[in-house]
């Protein structure tokens, strides 16, 4: 490859990760924001939620609203996950505040299992001890909650849904949302025919839909905790796509790839040259063939002429 032609690939890689940068702290101004005004607006209709549920009774609008108090909470950590990012590493960090969004998308996900399990005892509860339910006083509530779960829904819609921690505060909200759904439909039925089953077996049907996503969530987050090869990266064919781009490799080996959060792989490979190659030379094409090709912002690269320093 002739040197023009190096140093006009090299510019264009430079120009697509500053690209990336600033995409990146886009999205975190946006999901910042709002991540904050939809915790503040599930937040604000909970306590009214729950205030509806006990006085009608209804173990629908009960699980909503114990649900939109996590998802208040988890929505919380998810805007201070976003805030905290910001900050520059330090010595006990060297990798900065990134990571803490996965484990807040980690750690919603636990709890959306745990919701999930008091809902389907609490419904087990009531087809053995069946409770008087006021339809007129939930199907209110229930739409008031609809409205709401609408509105921090489009909230967040509008953030990047790649995020894992983004699709981790939509899953609460989407599992809120649903709740209310399936107590506006129950209010409605027990309006309609005062059959008071219909309250609980709702409740476990939407509790069921949550689980399924709520575990997605959790393996998702729990392959990028510990630290598992990024899903769209397959270190053979980096292997075969730098030996062919790049001059001078005899080979690559010991190639590991991981993230930060999704957004932000990283990664480090050895790479065996010809001797009097300059390290310098293949390190700077080693990376801007892997940032421009694969999108990967951050390499260590070892370099080495004769026998790998890790051979056993």
């Amino acid at each position: 490859m002739a040197e023009p032609d190096r140093q006009r690939d090299r510019d264009r890689a430079g120009r697509d990760q500053a690209g990336r940068d600033h995409a990146g702290h886009d999205h975190g101004a946006v999901n910042q924001q709002r991540t904050f005004w939809a915790a503040l607006l599930t937040g604000g209709f909970m306590v009214a939620e729950a205030a509806g549920g006990l006085i009608a009774g209804s173990l629908a609008l009960l699980a909503d609203a114990g649900h939109m108090l996590t998802d208040s909470v988890s929505l919380g950590l998810a805007w201070y996950a976003f805030r905290l990012a910001h900050k520059p590493a330090d010595p006990q960090r060297s990798y900065g505040f990134d990571r803490f969004q996965i484990l807040v998308a980690f750690a919603n996900g636990l709890t959306l299992v745990f919701i999930v399990a008091w809902i389907l005892i609490e419904a087990a509860r009531r087809f053995f001890e069946p409770v008087e339910v006021l339809g007129g006083t939930m199907l209110v509530i229930a739409i008031l909650g609809l409205l709401v779960n609408i509105g921090a829904f489009l909230l967040l819609h509008g953030a990047d849904r790649n995020n894992l921690n983004i699709k981790g505060a939509l899953l609460h909200v989407m599992g809120d949302l649903l709740g209310s759904v399936a107590a506006l439909v129950a209010a409605l039925v027990i309006m309609a025919t005062g059959w008071m089953p219909i309250d609980p077996i709702l409740s476990v049907a939407v509790a069921l839909l949550i689980l399924r996503s709520a575990v997605r969530l959790i393996r998702e987050s729990g392959h990028v905790l510990l630290e598992g090869t990024p899903r769209d990266l397959d270190p053979a064919e980096i292997r075969r796509d730098l030996m062919e781009h790049v001059e001078a490799i005899e080979d690559v080996h010991h190639v590991h790839a991981w993230s930060l959060t999704q957004e932000k792989p990283l990664m480090t490979l050895h790479v065996k040259v010809a001797p009097q190659t300059r390290a310098d030379v293949v390190v700077r094409h080693v990376t801007d063939r892997l940032a421009d090709r694969f999108g990967i912002g951050h390499v260590t690269v070892q370099i080495e002429h004769e026998v790998c320093a890790d051979a056993t």
